[in-house]
């Protein structure tokens, strides 16, 4: 497999605002549900759509950017709220740190997120929708369960 990238599109901004914008009228896309946590420097709300998935019965979100701003906002938070359309729900978010638990999502992501695979493949780290493949990305990407 290719060294990853680590980079994402040019346009995520640009498409994010507008599922922002179109969560906020009501509307729903797909998977997508925008997560709200607290700025760990500012305090002040930010806000970005995600795909949550549920394995097991209970429900997961994964970044695949460890490091990106809202993972390292839901660390330092613990807490967030998703909105899907106008419902919004308040979760409290934590990080997994059980391999056998993050396989589990992460084996799951592919079948349960088909959305957010292109994602993982530009970023080099999957070259498919394989749930083996997947599972692999354990130790590298990030996975918050919400309760």
């Amino acid at each position: 497999m290719a060294e990853p990238t680590r980079t994402l599109p040019s346009w995520l901004p640009f498409a994010n605002r507008v599922v922002r914008g179109l969560n906020r009228l009501g509307l729903s896309m797909g998977t997508i549900e925008v997560l709200t946590v607290a700025g760990r420097r500012s305090g002040e709300p930010r806000s970005t759509p995600v795909s949550p998935l549920t394995v097991d019965g209970r429900r997961y979100v994964v970044a695949a950017l460890p490091q990106c701003d809202w993972a390292r906002n839901a660390r330092a938070a613990g807490r967030g709220e998703f909105a899907r359309g106008r419902r919004r729900s308040a979760v409290t978010l934590t990080e997994v740190t059980d391999p056998v638990e993050a396989r589990a999502v992460l084996r799951a992501f592919p079948r349960l997120v088909p959305g957010g695979v292109p994602f993982f493949v530009r970023l080099g780290l999957v070259e498919r929708a394989d749930p083996d493949q997947f599972e692999a990305t354990a130790g590298r990407v990030a996975v918050f369960r919400m309760d």
